[in-house]
């Protein structure tokens, strides 16, 4: 047995009794730790990236409302840029235009006041001219050559009624009796015809060989 009194074992029976003795007296101390406790095992840990996430200044500007919106109009100007348009339904086409052989008779009906189409003869070629209504059909400045056959007008550079032939079942105009310059100015007027519009048939004279042919 120690009886030294700094031994350690003499200390802690000291201790001891002081506590046993402030106990009895109704005092309580604070039990004196004489060696130092564990560490426990227990470890703060770092709060969990699955339940808590961690936002970066990058992430948090994509996420913004702001951008959100902004990606939403994208996508809906791209949806609208890239979906197929409409189908739209086209007119019919236009009938399909058949040379064929006129005579004088044949061609008085197609003058625009019965008919869409109107038709005109120079030098024995028949030309569609209802794109050019306005001035060959009703009302225009050249209608008294619609229907009829235009050479002789055409060469003199006359639109009168008097230009004409008047016996439509008889022979057509020979223009035997036009000048040089007459017959240029002709074939001037029938290039410019050629270049715009549609030769749709020849004019032949009633009781020819061709009008029987094509009857």
């Amino acid at each position: 047995m120690c009886s030294v009194p700094h031994c350690p074992r003499t200390k802690q029976r000291l201790s001891f009794y002081k506590a046993t003795l402030h106990n009895r007296n109704g005092l309580v101390t604070k039990p004196i730790a004489h060696r130092h406790s564990a560490p426990s095992d227990r470890s703060v840990s770092p709060p969990s990236t699955l339940t808590h996430p961690i936002l970066t200044p990058a992430s948090a500007t994509i996420a913004s409302p702001l951008n959100l919106v902004l990606l939403s109009l994208f996508l809906v100007l791209i949806y609208y840029r890239l979906r197929p348009a409409a189908a739209t339904a086209l007119p019919p086409p236009p009938a399909p235009t058949v040379f064929r052989t006129f005579t004088p008779p044949d061609l008085k009906p197609f003058n625009g006041a019965d008919r869409q189409e109107v038709y005109l003869a120079v030098r024995g070629k028949v030309f569609d001219v209802s794109s050019g209504r306005n001035f060959y059909g009703p009302g225009g400045p050249y209608e008294n050559f619609a229907g009829r056959d235009a050479s002789r007008g055409l060469a003199k550079g006359s639109f009168d009624a008097d230009m004409l032939t008047e016996d439509l079942n008889g022979p057509l105009d020979t223009l035997t009796d036009l000048n040089a310059e007459e017959l240029e100015a002709l074939r001037g007027w029938e290039e410019r015809f050629g270049e715009k519009y549609l030769v749709v048939g020849k004019l032949v004279a009633v009781g020819s060989e061709e009008a029987k042919t094509a009857m």
